[in-house]
């Protein structure tokens, strides 16, 4: 504890109530919500490893233009915006009681569920810079990842939901109540399409790998009617994939008119990744991105950290994906 406050202390920037960043972000600022915290999230031999956050912060640390603010923690009542009280209890207790798996591939340490709740908390503390008009854009390293996390079940190395919440919140406490989830992981996003699944005021698009895990994302998935799922096998030409990516996210934004847009950034699809793949190449990330800013009314769009696991290119596929947020 005493590490992570001269952490906070040396960064200048203290939340909830202590010292807060100093001076003003200005309108065209992106913002990198970062805390080394995330760091602490660890099993032995897990593909989902804090060299993952590493590798993209030593690249981000040439990329001109971000400027770093540490996140929040989100309370349980914003967690509660999307998760039942036994899915946030049960994983308060197992990491109380020194952690532990959820299922195979799903794992809790002792400090897991704070630094869950801080994954959270980075959108949350985005949305608040935003909405205050202190910065246009946001890309949040955070670790663990969310998409797969349903409101009643962490799965697929996620815990909480953090784009789920964070659309709640955008609804709750900002005037933006229609918000476009835009989702480029390799895999498709269950939990986040299963959460919104009813409600026709979040559009849920993901363009993702299938047959693969979790097994869900078919065309035919269309909930309420903004639901919109592009699935595709390995092997499909990614020019095709990207050009009907890219019309779906035009089209989607000319029926649906959002008003805030939320990227779960995964780059597990890029072609030497050694989980996922459909043959990516790191330029492409860029291309995924310029849509999505080229919608998003005022560039207020926040993306977060998925999948990826080439950690030799992960940080250069995050940048080439921060390139029109920064323009």
């Amino acid at each position: 504890m005493r590490r992570r406050v001269l952490l906070l202390l040396s960064a200048g920037l203290l939340w909830g109530g202590r010292k807060r960043e100093q001076g003003n972000v200005s309108d065209g600022v992106t913002l990198l919500v970062y805390d080394p915290v995330f760091l602490e999230h660890r099993a032995d031999n897990h593909p989902e490893r804090p060299e993952r956050l590493t590798a993209i912060m030593q690249t981000l640390g040439r990329v001109k233009g971000l400027r770093q603010v540490l996140p929040r923690v989100a309370t349980l009542d914003e967690l509660r915006l999307v998760h039942t009280d036994d899915h946030i209890g049960r994983m308060r207790r197992l990491s109380e009681k020194g952690g532990g798996w959820v299922d195979s591939d799903t794992y809790l340490t002792p400090r897991t569920f704070d630094i869950a709740r801080t994954a959270v908390g980075a959108l949350l503390t985005a949305v608040e810079h935003i909405a205050a008009g202190k910065a246009r854009n946001a890309f949040c390293a955070v670790r663990p990842p969310g998409h797969h996390a349903t409101s009643d079940r962490a799965m697929g190395f996620c815990i909480f939901n953090q784009v789920a919440v964070a659309a709640r919140y955008l609804q709750k406490k900002t005037p933006w109540k229609k918000v476009m989830i835009v989702d480029f992981d390799v895999h498709h996003g269950n939990g986040t399409q299963d959460i919104f699944y009813g409600d026709n005021s979040v559009f849920y698009l993901s363009v993702h790998r299938a047959p693969f895990y979790p097994g869900t994302g078919a065309a035919s998935e269309r909930g309420s009617g903004t639901t919109l799922n592009l699935a595709f096998r390995k092997g499909t030409p990614r020019d095709e994939i990207l050009a009907a990516y890219e019309d779906a996210v035009l089209r989607t934004a000319r029926t649906f008119q959002p008003d805030f847009l939320l990227v779960s950034a995964g780059f597990d699809a890029y072609r030497e990744d050694p989980i996922g793949g459909l043959g990516y190449e790191i330029d492409d990330y860029r291309r995924l991105m310029e849509v999505v800013v080229k919608i998003a009314p005022a560039g207020r769009v926040i993306s977060t950290l998925e999948g990826g696991y080439n950690l030799e290119a992960l940080g250069a596929c995050v940048a080439a994906h921060l390139e029109p947020l920064l323009r």
